[in-house]
């Protein structure tokens, strides 16, 4: 049997160019190449496009159990490479393998081919009276365009790729310029069982090719994860065409903690809400509302957690932090942790880069005593530094979580789940979780409300949604 190490490079090696063809793909946390990602061009889109299209009448013909059959079988070959997957995927994004990381992220893959694989769908009867009779069924799109960011590469794009194929659709995928190599890896993966061309992967750093993916005459449905701007540029793109749109885009995510909450058992849930994947996570804790009568409390039981967790290279077993994936985000981050300081926010932890870790680590940072209005607290920080702000009236709290145009996710804390799902009741967001932050199950719908997207993920209102409804009647 080949080492992990020789499995993970034999897989980089199915996937990527040559160095005369490629672009250069940097580790993310030392900065050197790991490996070199094809360059494909607007004809490549167009001719990866129409391969999908030919393959789509005959992967609809072989009916949910046979499709359901083979992402079962995919989700069997994810967990057969699980551990080069995730190696790979710690190199190019940065997350560790060990805690809610790299592991993990393969992990939840193969869980969500399966839960899409057999998640039922039946024909929905409208009317049945004895004279009349309307039945809503569902059925395939077509091609179906899945558009990834860099943060969860490989999760986000099995939640595109595996309700899409459970309907009949077949997929041309698009991740990131960041992280185009773990997906093509997981793609290579998916492919030794799926059909000939039913997923077709394109990369590409120039923007036209996304645009002309978006924008292309034979795609029914654009599923995009990723920035709200971007997200307006997908939706413009896709007018021409009118096709169907999911979009998962920013967030600032609130939480409000109630003042019975209990510092001590909330602060590992609160962190890991926050600083999961080093906080690059759209549905993390971005801002959080903490009552003054247990704000002191919690922020030290929440910095105690935060100095005790290991930050350092992804492949160290026993590092659960990693760095930002890239220079841009590091920067965004260092930025609005500079300012809120300067502005009188107090550092309880981090506040500043680790250098001696790499280019592009920041410590975990909790920043105290700033308020609404403080760019730390009003912009997406999407990086280890969460802004605390204390309040006197949980209405105060409630007006501050719901006032910015984003909406993806919030909570509530509190020892008291009937308070908590009152504050819950009033919070404009897609998702609000009780004592807990971000956790996400494959038969939950997930979306976004505001300027945070819209369109479902996940469980049956998923598989409806990459799905074109039909009313048979009479």
């Amino acid at each position: 049997m080949p080492d992990v190490q020789t499995a993970d490079d034999a897989l980089l090696a199915r996937v990527q160019a040559t160095p005369e063809t490629g672009r250069a793909i940097p580790d993310a946390a030392t900065r050197a190449t790991i490996g070199y990602a094809p360059e494909h061009a607007v004809a490549d889109v167009d001719r990866a496009v129409a391969r999908a299209k030919a393959a789509q009448p005959a992967w609809e013909a072989l009916g949910h159990q046979g499709r359901g059959d083979l992402l079962m079988a995919a989700a069997d070959a994810v967990e057969a490479n699980a551990e080069a997957l995730a190696r790979l995927l710690s190199r190019e994004q940065g997350k560790p393998l060990s805690g809610p990381n790299a592991r993990f992220e393969v992990g939840a893959c193969a869980t969500w081919l399966r839960e899409a694989a057999t998640a039922a769908l039946e024909p929905q009867v409208l009317v049945d009276d004895g004279t009349d009779y309307a039945e809503l069924t569902y059925r395939a799109l077509g091609v179906v365009a899945a558009i990834g960011p860099w943060n969860w590469p490989l999760m986000i794009a099995i939640w595109q790729i595996a309700p899409s194929l459970r309907m009949g659709n077949t997929v041309v995928v698009k991740p990131s310029e960041y992280t185009p190599l773990s997906v093509l890896a997981l793609v290579d993966v998916l492919n030794e069982v799926l059909p000939s061309d039913v997923l077709v992967a394109v990369v590409s750093a120039d923007r036209e090719v996304g645009a002309r993916l978006a924008s292309h005459p034979d795609i029914g449905k654009v599923m995009f994860t990723g920035s709200t701007a971007t997200g307006r540029k997908i939706v413009e793109a896709s007018g021409a065409n009118l096709a169907r749109l999911t979009l998962e885009l920013g967030g600032n995510d609130a939480g409000i903690v109630l003042p019975d909450a209990d510092p001590a058992a909330i602060a590992e849930d609160l962190f890991w809400g926050a600083f999961i994947n080093t906080g690059q996570t759209c549905a993390a804790l971005k801002r959080l509302y903490v009552h003054e009568a247990i704000y002191e409390a919690v922020i030290d039981a929440l910095a105690a957690v935060a100095e005790r967790m290991p930050m350092g290279y992804g492949l160290d077993e026993g590092n659960v932090l990693g760095p930002l994936q890239n220079a841009n985000q590091f920067h965004i981050v260092e930025r609005l942790v500079d300012d809120a300081k300067a502005r009188g926010g107090r550092v309880v932890v981090g506040g500043e880069p680790a250098p001696e870790l790499g280019p592009y680590f920041y410590r975990p940072t909790i920043i105290a005593d700033v308020a609404d209005g403080v760019p730390l607290v009003d912009e997406e920080q999407f990086g280890p530094a969460l802004p605390v702000v204390e309040y006197t009236d949980v209405e105060d709290a409630i007006a501050s979580a719901n006032r910015l145009d984003v909406g993806l996710g919030a909570s509530v804390w509190s020892s008291d789940r009937t308070a908590a799902r009152a504050v819950a009741a009033r919070l404009r967001a897609g998702t609000v979780w009780i004592n807990s932050h971000g956790t996400l199950h494959p038969k939950i719908p997930f979306g976004g409300v505001k300027s945070s997207g819209y369109g479902l993920e996940f469980g049956v209102e998923g598989l409806k949604a990459v799905a074109e409804p039909r009313i048979v009647n009479g």
